[in-house]
């Protein structure tokens, strides 16, 4: 690409970089997918960011002219997402789900999971809530907890939960303490390390939810570069993605207690997963981005 900081000094105005940005990132190919859904959600999530903004919406800021540092800053995030095809949240260390932020880096894929966003449509406490009372939910575990947005996520849903999140990667646990931390939850959520439900030692909770690795090896040989630098066991999910959630649906009912039950994301796995369980009584729940891609079942279903 040009010279990125030269190019940058003959644009004034927010809509001058946001306009170039766009022009660049479809020039070369880039992909996104990483809490940004296209060139233009993903460069004004790196302009308002980099300004600290609120990133919710560029549009008040549009006409407003930057200083050369601004300008500089912006244009060098700009360039180094072109080069080294890194998602903007590894390089700006920060994503957002509905508003709330996240630190990410590369320790851990980026946050951006259907069960947040199913969280915030109320299915826990709305008109029609998969548990009747949140307020008497009193254990919660994350399973596969990465960055441990999805805990610190229940913790405001479920104000009256203790919460377990647990992890493989030691790394992530380190990315999830972070958030952890910068949430004030220290004294709610307890990070577990440890291989699915042998994390818990036992331990039986109200609701289990989890986004495991779902992604076959196919699909994840097939990774473009963007996805490429997320750590790969947080996506490899077996020949057909799903054997990590065959563990956790075989495992789930021995850790759940009388009426609780599991919300489970899988990718496009539900079909294997109907044909392979059909005595299971799946609850297929679609959001405004994805149809059949989260289960819900409960403890009740699961030993029926």
């Amino acid at each position: 690409m040009p010279d990125a900081l030269a190019a940058a000094s003959q644009l004034e105005t927010v809509r001058d970089l946001l306009r170039w940005a766009v022009s660049e990132f479809r020039a070369a190919g880039l992909v996104h997918g990483h809490g940004a859904m296209s060139a233009l959600d993903e460069a004004a999530f790196i302009i308002l960011e980099t300004l600290h903004l609120p990133v919710d919406d560029i549009n008040p800021w549009l006409d407003a002219r930057l200083l050369e540092p601004e300008r500089r800053a912006i244009a060098g995030l700009i360039r180094e997402r072109i080069v080294s095809r890194k998602p903007a949240a590894y390089l700006l260390k920060r994503t957002y789900i509905h508003g709330v932020p996240f630190h990410v880096d590369e320790r851990v894929i980026v946050p951006r999971s259907y069960i947040g966003e199913l969280m915030f449509s109320g299915i826990f406490g709305g008109d029609t809530s998969l548990i009747d009372d949140p307020g008497q939910v009193t254990a919660v575990l994350d399973l596969c907890t990465g960055s441990g947005c999805l805990a610190i996520l229940a913790a405001r849903f479920f104000p009256n939960a203790e919460i377990d999140a647990a992890d493989l990667s030691a790394a992530a646990l380190e990315v999830a303490q972070i958030n952890v931390d910068d949430h004030d939850l220290t004294n709610r959520i307890n990070l577990l390390h440890g291989d699915l439900f042998e994390a818990v030692e036992g331990g039986t909770y109200d609701l289990i939810i989890t986004n495991p690795p779902y992604v076959a090896e196919a699909e994840a040989d097939a990774f473009t570069p963007e996805y490429g630098h997320e750590p790969m066991m947080a996506h490899l999910g077996g020949d057909d993605g799903l054997d990590i959630v065959r563990r956790i649906l075989d495992e789930a009912a021995d850790h759940l207690n009388p009426g609780g039950g599991l919300l489970c994301e899988i990718g496009t796995g539900r079909d294997i997963l109907i044909a392979e369980y059909p005595h299971l009584d799946f609850l297929w729940l679609d959001t405004e981005e994805s149809e059949g891609e989260v289960f819900w079942i409960t403890r009740e279903a699961l030993t029926a």
